[in-house]
């Protein structure tokens, strides 16, 4: 057979149709996701604020953010609106439906408009509590440490960002000077990620605590952070908020570190032993 008369027979409309769509249909709107629907607002103006959220739309958070200014308190703005917004794009994250990109930029949109609630307020608002963050020392990869940072803020916690390759003496001068309500450790190799349990050694000797220290990263697994005191393996980055909610409410760590799938409100594989 020519190429000619292959051609004929080759049907170019569907050649073009990604796989997927024919196996699990065509992709549907971001707001009719059965979980965003749960979350999102259904009074206006606030839907209208989180679907802009919910869609990275930048200049359309600002200009509804502003229009709501006129007549709505700003903590309701940020609490029915914004942050609802930011919740959805979290499931949607969860689902492997959004990816890091789309995060970044609803995370970008509802910032903005909390710029502007803060500043018809005349002041930033007030902070649920305070989360130390940091990269091992020795490792200078801090994908994992931006991510949950992000998420973090995003849902209303102020976040000392310590920042990469941070020395374990400096951890501890940032947990007596904060008081934080958790610290957040990720090392994505073998040979840094030895410094959680150093710290956590250090903090005993110091006679200082936290509720919760959460330690993840592409090294680290839960046997080996269950091998030392103040510790919760944390899975993924999106879960640090509920985490942070969770000790901000009088959870424990040794308590999180069973409860930790019911606290994050999904299956976790690593927790699997513990889903009961």
């Amino acid at each position: 057979m020519s190429i000619e008369e292959l051609a004929k027979k080759i049907d170019f409309d569907y050649v073009h149709i990604r796989y997927n769509v024919v196996v699990e249909g065509p992709a549907i709107k971001p707001e009719d996701d059965p979980d965003v629907k749960k979350i999102l607002p259904t009074e206006e103006p606030f839907r209208s604020i989180a679907l802009a959220v919910l869609k990275a739309d930048l200049k359309g958070v600002e200009e509804k953010v502003k229009e709501a200014l006129k007549k709505i308190d700003p903590v309701k703005v940020i609490e029915n609106g914004l942050g609802k917004g930011m919740d959805a794009v979290s499931a949607l994250y969860a689902k492997a439906l959004y990816f890091l990109p789309d995060v970044m930029l609803s995370a970008d949109a509802m910032m903005a408009g909390v710029k502007l609630c803060e500043e018809k307020l005349g002041k930033a608002t007030k902070k649920k509590g305070t989360v130390v963050s940091f990269v091992a020392e020795g490792d200078p990869h801090d994908i994992g440490k931006n991510l949950v940072v992000m998420f973090l803020r995003a849902n209303g916690y102020e976040v000392i960002d310590l920042g990469r390759d941070v020395p374990n003496k400096e951890v501890i001068e940032a947990i007596k000077k904060h008081k934080p309500i958790m610290v957040t450790g990720t090392a994505l190799m073998t040979t840094t990620m030895t410094a959680f349990p150093a710290i956590a050694e250090m903090m005993k000797k110091e006679g200082i605590s936290v509720p919760v220290f959460g330690c993840g990263g592409g090294a680290v697994k839960r046997d080996f952070v269950e091998s030392y005191d103040f510790s919760v393996y944390g899975v993924k980055a999106h879960h640090a908020p509920k985490l942070a909610d969770a000790a901000l409410a009088g959870k424990t760590w040794k308590e999180l570190r069973y409860e930790y799938p019911k606290v994050v409100g999904e299956f976790v594989a690593e927790y699997a032993d513990r889903m009961g």
